[in-house]
């Protein structure tokens, strides 16, 4: 930890999910954050967070900067204790923006990103700093720029990579958060959690991507829906399996039935992947649909459906891409 009672945060991806944990963070660290798009918005008039758990018309002006070489300048003599990394889970993109404001053997790198997989390209470029994991379950949009609504759950989960590397890191970034009035959980191994998530997030993602729909939009289309949705989530479980981390059927028609209790309420999520498109950005294809695949595929497993839809979302985020 800095010197200092409180530990030194900069958070890297200030969309919904990063504000959000950025907003909780201040209370309890020092924080940063690095702000892309969003900048000059955000230094003029800070965030406003309408949180169905937290409150409504939450405002704070945290200090931010426009990169990790800003971010670094002003830290030189105390460097971060933790860079959090919210951002889209793009292959070989991060790890060289973050590299400035990562000190050697020092800085905890805490990757809240959606998929598997992910997690190597760090430890490859910083193999001498702890990579701590986490999966996170907080529905939140900004729009406009600044302004995040957030729904009605808040969690964290948390572990170390590889599992064989010290908890010490991951244990204590778990405190922290819930010191700061957060919800999280310490697992010893992480990746079952990874692959529980990727039920909704592979499945769901891309399809409502590809569709420009909500989920409880998918469902109510016709008939067929629930059923192809749980084909797709049983072939994720099934990759899940050949690869040591087991999942029950019944753990599968759960993750589906979340949707499917929304419905009367008319309480549709648009996934990460929605957003992107609607938003004109490229989606993280790689890490949520295309690495379960060619995972599944090294294993035998048959994975009709779920390559279908890597294909459809690989060649739409391409398009993207060029525009």
């Amino acid at each position: 930890m800095s010197s200092g009672t409180r530990p030194k945060v900069l958070l890297f991806g200030a969309g919904g999910v990063g504000t959000v944990y950025l907003w909780l963070l201040s209370k309890a660290a020092d924080t940063t954050a690095v702000c892309r798009s969003n900048f000059y918005v955000v230094k003029r008039d800070g965030f406003i967070i309408n949180s169905s758990i937290f409150g409504q018309g939450l405002h704070f002006k945290p200090e931010v900067v426009r990169d990790c070489e800003e971010a670094a300048s002003k830290a030189a003599s105390v460097p971060y204790d933790y860079v959090v990394v919210c951002s889209k889970a793009i292959p070989g993109i991060v790890p060289n923006l973050i590299a400035p404001a990562v000190t050697p053997g020092k800085t905890a790198i805490v990757l809240v990103q959606n998929g598997v997989g992910i997690e190597q390209e760090y430890t490859d470029a910083f193999d001498s700093n702890p990579i701590i994991s986490a999966v996170v379950y907080l529905p939140a949009t900004q729009r406009p720029a600044g302004v995040i609504a957030h729904g009605e759950v808040e969690k964290l989960q948390l572990g170390s990579y590889p599992t064989s590397a010290s908890q010490i890191p991951a244990r204590a970034f778990t405190e922290l958060i819930r010191a700061a009035g957060g919800t999280a959980e310490f697992h010893d191994d992480i990746q079952p959690r990874r692959w529980f998530k990727l039920l909704i997030n592979a499945s769901w993602n891309p399809i409502c991507g590809l569709t420009l729909s909500k989920d409880t939009d998918i469902l109510e289309s016709c008939d067929e829906a629930g059923a192809v949705l749980l084909a797709v989530m049983m072939e994720i479980r099934d990759i899940a399996n050949a690869n040591g981390c087991a999942m029950t059927k019944e753990e599968v028609e759960y993750q589906l039935s979340r949707a499917q209790a929304r419905i009367p309420l008319n309480a549709g999520i648009e996934p990460s992947m929605l957003q992107d498109v609607q938003a004109g950005r490229r989606i993280e294809v790689e890490a949520i649909v295309g690495n379960a695949v060619r995972m599944g595929k090294a294993k035998g497993v048959q994975c009709d459906r779920l390559e279908m839809l890597y294909v459809l979302a690989k060649a739409l985020d391409l398009q993207i891409g060029r525009r």
